[in-house]
């Protein structure tokens, strides 16, 4: 995991909960996230880290946490690239 990536993640999410220190809480469970704001949170990590989320990755359990975001963008940017 980067600490770089997961404060890029965590800098993200605390402008829409600016109340609340996140820690690695689950974002969907605290009933945060609405639907147009799952659309722009995968919008923010494919712009922020330069990488492009396939509908396979659209998993709830990759995009739940700011330790699990971090997870899955240090996957996908260390995923070998297909021509």
């Amino acid at each position: 995991m980067s600490t770089d990536n997961r404060a890029r993640i965590a800098d993200y999410l605390s402008r829409f909960f600016p109340v609340h220190d996140l820690k690695d809480d689950d974002i969907f469970e605290h009933g945060f996230v609405s639907s147009m704001f799952a659309m722009q949170l995968v919008s923010f990590v494919e712009h922020e880290f330069g990488i492009t989320i396939e509908n396979e990755d659209l998993e709830l359990e990759n995009f739940r946490s700011i330790s699990a975001l971090d997870a899955f963008v240090t996957r996908k940017l260390s995923a070998p690239v297909h021509s």
